[in-house]
């Protein structure tokens, strides 16, 4: 997939792209794979979202898009988006047969397991979920707006990040993104970069 041609600055502008995991949940806690499961964020996880809003501040967001999942739009209204528009496409990786199980558990079966590479089983392929991704980069990218927000979800935020940078949706393993915290995605001159990490 890399090498593919995403829109750039020279095409539309330099729109930054920022990405916001949600907060806290039962099994982000746990180390559970949470894809498709509807999970409120904990108590904890409300208090992480309303401290992210500081890191928001002041930025005049032209687009905020937020998963349907129900964890990014109570982080979306916690950090003051109540009216984010729900994008259908930024939902996390459909993790199949492994949903609701520990990579710590699977590994014990199968000691060299990674999610990056070996997928998940009559789940979501990793292709598939970076072609998520390059249409919300497009949409971002033709937007007009200085800056865009997406809140979304773990996995999905890092090959977000991998495909803002024209990157295989694998590379996402490179990036950590912990709960409630955000980037900020822009450019070098005209080459897609990654501005702040974990913020």
């Amino acid at each position: 997939m890399s090498g593919m041609g995403l829109p750039g600055a020279e095409d539309y502008g330099f729109t930054r792209l920022w990405l916001l995991r949600h907060g806290e949940t039962e099994w982000s806690r746990s180390g559970q794979y949470t894809g498709l499961t509807d999970l409120t964020l904990t108590p904890a996880g409300e208090d992480q979202a309303r401290a992210a809003r500081a890191t928001l501040d002041g930025v005049d967001f032209g687009l905020v898009l937020t998963s349907p999942l129900q964890r990014a739009r109570r982080t979306a209204e916690l950090v003051g988006f109540p009216d984010a528009e729900v994008e259908p496409n930024a939902v996390e990786w459909d993790y199949g047969d492994y949903e609701g199980i520990k990579s710590a558990d699977i590994r014990l079966k199968n000691p060299g397991y990674l999610i990056w590479t070996h997928g998940v089983p009559n789940g979501e392929a990793i292709a598939a979920v970076g072609e998520r991704a390059d249409r919300i980069v497009e949409r971002v990218r033709a937007s007009g707006v200085a800056n865009a927000l997406v809140v979304a979800h773990g996995h999905f935020c890092r090959i977000l990040a991998a495909r803002w940078l024209d990157l295989d949706p694998v590379e996402g393993r490179h990036f950590i993104l912990g709960t409630a915290k955000a980037c900020r995605l822009g450019w070098d001159k005209k080459t897609p970069a990654i501005e702040a990490w974990g913020l």
